[in-house]
């Protein structure tokens, strides 16, 4: 190969490798400007807040920090003391309205029988009355033991789905206020991904798409797939922020890009894998 052939050959070949150098920069520079993906991203729960819808002291706490728990497991009980003897007072009362609408009823059914020139229409129309009255009395009193019953089943305080009671803080001797929370249970069946994606890689992101989730220092990956993304988020110029999702701001090199959330449904989680409400993930979009 003479002097002039080997540096024609060595020319070309440096030209292939900056061509191939020129297309890997710029097949990464699209997928890192322009595909659809994000290290913005965060493992999602519902949290239920637990409260009594009666108010008593605690008397005993059936649960652990951290504990898994079903639905319908109890969770707590009130002392039900008082609200056991008010269920007395009801029924007595109740047993006390029955006797009383049944001693009317048969009062002005006695009248009613009598012949019409024995007894006036006004003294009648009293009998009837008074059988009304005795009549709602009565049922006045079988709601307000109906009311009773329901306290005195509300004194235990049940789990409404399954989950994990989180930040345990109640104790026996506390008490329990009606309506004010006591604990929290993190709802296990409603965990889902929260991706905040850049406006410029929306469009390549369409609802059913796959997307493959890796949490920060967990290997395998979680499949999800895209359910739906927003569509408002936070905008202090227009009053807007209370109702919807507020993204704060993330600046780049020369121009602010919006970030708009994507929500994700975890379809599978590795074996192994523990998803942990606020944990932060990377998010691959994989367009269909």
């Amino acid at each position: 190969m003479t002097l002039q052939q080997s540096r024609l050959h060595n020319f070309w070949r440096t030209m292939i490798v900056v061509l191939v150098a020129i297309l890997l920069g710029w097949a990464l520079w699209w997928h890192y400007m322009r595909s659809p993906w994000t290290r913005d991203g965060r493992v999602r729960v519902e949290v239920v807040d637990i409260a009594a819808q009666i108010s008593g002291q605690v008397t005993e706490v059936k649960v652990q920090d951290n504990q898994f728990v079903r639905k319908g497991d109890p969770l707590f009980v009130v002392d039900p003391e008082d609200y056991r003897l008010a269920l007395e007072q009801a029924d007595a009362t109740v047993e006390s309205h029955r006797l009383s609408m049944l001693i009317a009823q048969d009062n002005a059914q006695r009248r009613a029988n009598v012949q019409s020139n024995a007894i006036s229409a006004e003294e009648l129309q009293t009998y009837k009355n008074t059988y009304k009255t005795a009549e709602s009395l009565y049922k006045e009193a079988v709601a307000a033991r109906d009311v009773a019953q329901l306290n005195m089943k509300r004194t235990t305080i049940y789990s409404p789905v399954n989950g994990y009671v989180v930040n345990l803080h109640l104790r026996v001797g506390d008490y329990a206020t009606k309506g004010q929370p006591k604990l929290s249970v993190v709802d296990s069946d409603s965990f889902w991904i929260a991706g905040y994606f850049e406006e410029t890689r929306l469009p390549r992101i369409h609802e059913g798409d796959r997307a493959r989730v890796k949490l920060m220092g967990v290997g395998p990956e979680i499949e999800g797939h895209v359910e739906s993304y927003a569509r408002g988020i936070g905008d202090p110029n227009a009053g807007i922020g209370d109702s919807v999702a507020n993204v704060d701001p993330i600046f780049t090199w020369v121009r602010l890009a919006q970030r708009i959330p994507v929500r994700i449904v975890i379809d599978k989680v590795p074996d192994g894998v523990k998803i942990v409400a606020g944990q932060t993930c990377t998010i691959v979009i994989e367009p269909k």
